[in-house]
């Protein structure tokens, strides 16, 4: 799949603040992919098709400031609550009430905000390689909101320095990075169009001040399945393991700790399509 063909499958939705975009595809039982930062549904290119192939319904937004969504002006724009709330307002447009819920990265930070606001709009959880709690969490980068943050996002922004920022990410988050050049475009496009202000609130303000879920987790009680990176060098499970599998009540058998470093859905896309059909059609 090209990026031009991703985005010729996204949707708009309108709101206030600007336009949400997102991919609806397949039908029966419904199932969000949500990314993190700086990527975007593009990461889900390999595993949404197949999951509705399988059956399901899938939605797979771009939060505001990444992907294909607008990028609007204020700093608080990009606050983990907000993006929690603009996920809500998408499901209620596309009348679904519960659903699964795949999250990655700082899309966890958006999931503990939307199970707060409405715990039970999410029926279980496939977690992969998540923000979760500050043990596990080991950013490659934290900054202030200055002038310093600014200039760095902003050579994420520029032709010169994007391609040397993105091999540097993906050598990192990657145990291999085979990655072809069209793969690569789906995720330098956004930010050389100027997609930075989420990943700059993340980094000079999420980074520094992790929001703590300790206290929600043990309130879900929901069914969660855990297919992590073992390698991760930015989220890591063993630190946390024994509080999340506590807190959450995950059972040993949907912990599936993978030869994979952050971006397993470039590194073991079938692996994820094939644990979570089966984690769904068991319970």
């Amino acid at each position: 799949m090209t990026y031009s063909e991703f985005k010729a499958k996204q949707q708009f939705l309108e709101l206030p603040e600007g336009k949400l975009a997102f991919i609806d595809e397949g039908q029966g039982e419904p199932i969000m992919l949500l990314h993190g930062v700086p990527t975007s549904g593009w990461l889900y290119r390999h595993i949404f098709p197949e999951l509705a192939e399988k059956g399901y319904r899938v939605i797979v937004p771009d939060m505001f400031g990444f992907g294909s969504s607008d990028s609007p002006k204020g700093y608080d724009q990009y606050h983990e609550k907000l993006q929690a709330e603009r996920l809500l307002k998408l499901m209620t447009h596309l009348k679904i009430d519960q659903w699964t819920h795949m999250f990655h990265d700082a899309g966890g930070l958006w999931t503990w905000e939307l199970l707060q606001l409405k715990p039970n709009a999410i029926k279980q959880l496939v977690i992969l390689n998540t923000i979760i709690l500050k043990s596990g969490f080991t950013p490659p980068m934290r900054f202030g909101n200055n002038f310093i943050t600014k200039f760095v996002m902003s050579m994420y922004a520029s032709k010169l320095t994007n391609g040397m920022l993105m091999k540097g990410l993906f050598k990192s988050g990657l145990l291999n990075n085979n990655l072809s050049e069209k793969d690569i475009e789906g995720y330098k496009t956004p930010l050389l169009q100027g997609k930075v202000k989420g990943m700059y609130y993340f980094f000079s303000k999420t980074c520094n001040n992790l929001p703590d879920y300790s206290s929600l987790l043990p309130t879900l009680k929901k069914p969660v399945l855990v297919i992590w990176g073992k390698h991760d060098d930015f989220l890591k499970w063993e630190p946390q393991k024994d509080q999340v599998k506590e807190a959450l009540q995950i059972k040993d058998y949907n912990i599936h700790r993978i030869e994979g470093k952050h971006f397993i859905q470039e590194e073991i896309p079938e692996e994820i399509i094939t644990l979570t059909h089966q984690f769904i059609q068991n319970l």
